[in-house]
């Protein structure tokens, strides 16, 4: 009878926390990530002067991990990527730009930005493949994060194409397994 008393009495305080918690989920668009995104979140939550974002692979801008970029990017008629995009995304009123990465070493690395775009990685003139991605629509800090599998054993090239807005900022993190 004791037990049944506890019971009954913690049930509501169990129904009123679950309810909190779905509350701050709700008011937290970026609480949904599947990841732990602390690192990146961290990351964009401070300031950085803007960069031009390259319109060829000799004007890029250098990237490296662990800091947060703010890149100027231009009207995607003017820039020449280094492989094809891996999405077909309209021209015409988009903005697209190109950045070089640099890891320290190679492994699993996250692009992560902070509106809806397109995000590939070229090698070699290739794309290197994604293993994984997410998103969260109305988060912006960050909105989507891709993952490769990065050499450091050849030049890389970050590609970014579809954006409706002229800005974006960017993040690059090592997965740690």
């Amino acid at each position: 009878m004791q037990a049944a008393k506890i019971f009954s009495a913690g049930l509501p305080l169990c129904v009123l926390l679950g309810a909190a918690s779905t509350h701050a989920l709700a008011e937290d668009p970026c609480a949904g990530f599947k990841w732990d995104v602390s690192k990146e979140r961290a990351l964009f939550s401070s300031s950085v002067p803007t960069e031009e974002a390259g319109k060829d692979g000799t004007s890029a801008p250098v990237v490296v991990p662990n800091r947060l970029y703010l890149l100027q990017l231009k009207p995607r008629v003017q820039v020449v990527f280094a492989a094809v995009p891996g999405k077909t995304t309209p021209i015409e009123g988009t903005y697209a730009g190109l950045a070089v990465l640099k890891i320290p070493r190679s492994g699993g690395y996250r692009i992560a930005v902070d509106l809806p775009l397109w995000i590939d990685v070229a090698a070699g003139g290739q794309r290197v493949p994604a293993t994984n991605y997410q998103g969260q629509q109305f988060c912006d800090a960050p909105h989507k994060i891709v993952q490769f599998d990065l050499s450091d054993s050849q030049p890389l090239l970050l590609q970014f194409s579809g954006a409706t807005k002229s800005t974006v900022r960017l993040t690059v993190t090592r997965v740690e397994s």
